[in-house]
């Protein structure tokens, strides 16, 4: 792996050598393209690599080794936090920026316990992420202030969320539960075996209170992570081997 430091190293390195590498993640292309604008416009930024899955960027970032990967949270397939989990196995020194439409705390906490070094939402302003891709490239954090103030609420004593009880892989399973994946599909995507994801789905359901899939979609909804109902499967549990 390279050394993650993306600063100069003297006069002699060349302009190219000494800029940061990127390496963007998002489904949707125009958002991309948009990114990519928006970085290159900089002298110190060049995106090295594009990727619209999670699976993609796993490889890609094997491929590339870039400085930062700047990922969206929400992925087709693994998702941006499975794939930041992934990422960081085979790299623990991988600078990972995520950011996502969602400005719910639920994300961002989830994202830094991944051990992303800083979110960012759509909606902020364009120089807020050429600034926290910047300081992340340089081994920091970036929690935007607004983000901070939310993060700082949820751990005043009587604040309570339902999914903070989860773990990491449970609130991936709960992710794609509510986005109306069946446990068949979710053990092909996270490569787990149905048993394993039935069992995920039990201590979910367990954790949370609830009794069966609606009533954890309206969970969902209940902390923002929806914007309306969803079309889901009723999921029943299968059998198989344990991964």
């Amino acid at each position: 792996m390279r050394e993650r430091s993306a600063e100069s190293g003297g006069t002699e390195h060349s302009h190219a050598e000494r800029r940061t590498s990127v390496l963007l993640v998002d489904d949707h292309a125009v958002v991309r393209e948009g990114y990519r604008r928006l970085l290159e416009r900089t002298v110190d930024l060049v995106v090295v690599g594009e990727a619209a899955s999670g699976e993609d960027a796993y490889r890609l970032f094997g491929e590339i080794d870039p400085h930062v990967v700047v990922m969206d949270i929400s992925l087709p397939g693994i998702g941006g936090i499975e794939a930041a989990r992934r990422i960081l196995a085979r790299d623990p020194a991988a600078r990972i920026l995520m950011f996502s439409v969602h400005e719910d705390v639920v994300f961002s906490s989830r994202a830094l316990q991944t051990g992303a070094r800083g979110y960012v939402t759509k909606s902020s302003a364009p120089e807020v992420m050429v600034e926290a891709v910047r300081l992340v490239a340089a081994g920091k954090l970036y929690i935007s202030h607004d983000m901070a103030q939310e993060l700082a609420v949820q751990m005043v004593p009587g604040q309570h969320n339902p999914l903070h009880a989860l773990s990491a892989r449970e609130f991936e399973v709960f992710r794609l539960l509510v986005a109306g994946h069946r446990i068949e599909e979710i053990a092909r995507i996270l490569s787990l075996s149905t048993k394993t994801v039935a069992n995920y789905q039990s201590s979910i359901r367990q954790k949370l209170d609830v009794s069966n899939t609606a009533q954890v979609v309206r969970i969902a909804l209940s902390q923002g992570l929806l914007g309306a109902e969803p079309s889901f499967h009723t999921t029943r549990k299968e059998d198989g081997n344990a991964a």
